[in-house]
Order: structure tokens, then sequence, then C-alpha cells
């Protein structure tokens, strides 16, 4: 974890991926960085797939929870009170200039994320 490769590989999920208001960025990551500890490392390996899938399900539920919704677009919505498309150079703006960038924008939502990914890996790693 914390590679340049994986960083380098994560660059298109901002937006809800590649700015298309899908499934928020920080929750795909946060997945990503618990299924690179519990993950399969074959794709014969159904217990450890059924495993994997069981804590990025623990990821998925809390980060829903937490963020009120997993789409990014959603999340948008709820933050800011209207979706901004950010495929579009002009709403893109708009959404910076409205907070989108700000403490309590994108970023806040990274960190919860990334709280519940490192929350579940301390539970794994206790277990």
């Amino acid at each position: 974890m914390g590679s340049a490769e994986v960083f380098k590989a994560g660059s298109a999920l901002a937006g809800g991926v590649a700015r298309r208001g899908e499934t928020c960025g920080a929750l795909t990551g946060a997945i990503m960085a618990v299924c690179s500890v519990v993950g399969r490392e074959r794709l014969e390996d159904r217990e450890q797939y059924g495993k994997a899938m069981d804590q990025a399900g623990r990821v998925y539920d809390r980060f829903a929870e937490e963020v009120g919704h997993t789409l990014c677009a959603e999340i948008h919505k709820k933050r800011f009170g209207k979706v901004y498309h950010l495929i579009i150079p002009e709403e893109r703006t708009a959404f910076h200039e409205a907070g989108g960038h700000s403490r309590t924008g994108c970023p806040q939502v990274c960190g919860i994320a990334a709280r519940i990914a490192a929350e579940v890996l301390l539970d794994i790693k206790g277990k």
C-alpha cells in the first residue's frame, strides 16, 4: 500500500470514476486497500474471494452509512444541494467554487473512507 504505482493507477477514480459521478473513488480506493490485504491471489481461490467480498462489504456499508451514499453525484447532492457534472469544465469550476475541494468537501469524504479502511484492516489484523 502507498506505492507510487497504486497512486498512479487510481488517478481517474476521482469524480465518481473519470468524472462521471458514479461510485465514489474514495470508496473504491478504500476497498482496494482492504483487498490488497485480504484479496485472492489466484482466480480459483473462491474461499479467499469470499473473505475479500465480506470485508469489502463491511467497508461499503459503513461508508454508505457515514457519508449518506456511495455515488459521487448523490454525495454532491447531500453535501452541496445539487449534482455537479464534473465532465463539464464549467460545472467542475462551480464545484470547486462551492467547496468541493475544501476541507468539508471531497477531502473529508476521502478521510472518512481512509479511516474506515484502516479500522477494517486493524480489525482483520487483530483476528
